[in-house]
């Protein structure tokens, strides 16, 4: 029950904070015509949060981020992606009654995809915090941490695309989540911005 109790709290103080993995299947849920067209982008990010989870708990990562020509690639394509997210964000119409151009199946994948997997800090704040504290346990109580934070990443992300498909409901006309994609848009190319910098 200790185990469950700390995977639960700490996954879920990890994916709180407002991050661009957040905003884009959030935006998802309000941008699509229907929520189960949404639910590409928060599987896809729900999936990649749990292979971190697993990755970090069993150590395999913290071998991978000990070469450095690694994590530079990494940031490079990640900022790569940013900007480019960020700039078909910027110029996306939400889908209203009359509107349906909303992102296909196959961008919300590979944008999920690039949010999820090519955010050096997002991997580092997995492996730094979840995987530092899965040492505490072994055997089965390892497994159930394990279980625990799976569980809480992938309630996290059904709840933002459903939180998302219900803000649309409230702005049927599309000009509330216009602006709210414009920003988001901004907020992503400030994440770039932010990750080359560290880089310089």
């Amino acid at each position: 029950m200790e185990a469950f109790l700390h995977g639960m709290i700490l996954a879920f103080g990890l994916i709180l904070p407002l991050g661009v993995q957040n905003v884009f299947v959030f935006s998802q849920g309000a941008t699509q015509p229907h929520v189960l067209r949404a639910l590409p982008a928060s599987i896809t990010a729900a999936i990649c949060d749990t292979m971190l989870i697993v990755l970090a708990i069993f150590g395999l990562s913290l071998i991978v981020l000990q070469f450095e020509w690694l994590r530079i690639s990494l940031m490079v394509i990640g900022i790569i992606f940013l900007l480019y997210m960020g700039y078909t964000i910027w110029r996306s119409n939400p889908a209203t009654a009359g509107n349906n151009k909303a992102l296909p199946i196959k961008k919300q994948i590979v944008f999920a995809l690039s949010v999820s997997l090519l955010n050096p800090h997002a991997i580092l704040d997995t492996i730094g915090v979840i995987g530092t504290s899965a040492l505490k346990y072994s055997g089965t109580e390892q497994l159930i941490f394990t279980a625990a934070c799976v569980l809480i990443s992938w309630l996290w992300f059904f709840g933002l695309t459903l939180t998302g498909a219900s803000f649309k409901k409230l702005d049927s006309s599309g000009k509330l989540m216009k602006i709210f994609n414009q920003c988001s848009a901004i907020f992503i190319w400030a994440t770039a911005v932010y990750l080359a910098s560290g880089l310089l």
